[in-house]
């Protein structure tokens, strides 16, 4: 999408959402991986626009994804919430996938925080896990970044040294354990999509040190850290990668294993808005 686009969907968005919430500037930003949907109803909603009214996004593609963006309240905070996410593997460009970050970017939020499924590589990594990420390989094939400057805040040459803020990090560790939920820490590597890897392939990423893999957040989390957000991600192990299992990878695999962990998804997250606010 051309600077000028975004820059108008940009706007487009801001004066569409002040119509309906008035003057919003949200403390923080969440966008729902698969399977993270539910949490919302955790975070204490008011209000939902459907993807398809706001300039710049678009209806999502993928079962799961509810595509709704709510504005909710969890300990005081604002926080709005991207009930699923748009893929570069739909073949829309990176603007879609972009946006969320972008519009946190214009609504003045803080904390952009992203959550996903992905594929437990590291053998201590099992289903229904939440790891939190600390690093991450973009295997996507692209980078999100390409082309004109997406945002005047933006530098030509972003620097990725901690692209995942180090005090959010280990506030998400801090609301797990008030909250009795386990978390673990590794690097996600992010691949295209939309097919599931190759055994081969996951023997490969292990050697090159990815703990988890998935289709989704890096792009966002490059986008939300060069804008100057400070960035956190959250995965859900939802399957054992490809031959670590005898069992063939399925989305729907994926959507059950997150349904069993989404009680310790909603306890982490209300936890941690919590915590955000002292």
């Amino acid at each position: 999408m051309p600077e000028e686009e975004v820059a108008f969907s940009l706007l487009q968005a801001r004066k569409f959402l002040q119509s309906v919430w008035g003057d919003v500037r949200p403390d923080a930003c969440l966008v729902c991986g698969s399977g993270w949907g539910e949490v919302v109803t955790a975070l204490s909603p008011t209000s939902c626009v459907a993807y398809e009214k706001l300039p710049g996004m678009g209806a999502t593609m993928v079962s799961g994804h509810h595509g709704k963006l709510w504005l909710t309240e969890p300990g005081g905070l604002k926080v709005i919430v991207f009930q699923g996410r748009r893929h570069f593997y739909e073949g829309a460009g990176w603007g879609p996938v972009l946006f969320p970050a972008l519009l946190a970017r214009e609504l003045q939020a803080g904390t952009f925080l992203l959550t996903n499924a992905a594929g437990g590589i590291r053998e201590d990594l099992i289903p229904g896990d939440l790891m939190v990420v600390s690093d991450h390989l973009n295997f996507i094939g692209s980078n999100p970044l390409i082309g004109r400057i997406l945002h005047p805040s933006v530098p030509r040459f972003p620097d990725q040294s901690e692209v995942y803020d180090k005090g959010l990090v280990n506030c998400i560790h801090a609301s797990g354990k008030a909250a009795g939920v386990e978390t673990k820490e590794g690097i996600y590597l992010a691949l295209s999509g939309p097919a599931f890897e190759t055994p081969a392939e996951i023997r490969a990423y292990a050697k090159l040190g990815a703990d988890a893999v998935g289709m989704s957040t890096v792009p966002e989390a490059m986008a939300a850290h060069a804008m100057g957000l400070k960035v956190g991600a959250i995965s859900c192990i939802s399957n054992l990668a490809a031959g670590r299992s005898s069992e063939r990878l399925t989305h729907e695999e994926v959507e059950r294993t997150s349904t069993v962990a989404l009680p310790k998804m909603m306890r982490l997250l209300s936890g941690l808005f919590s915590l955000l606010t002292t």
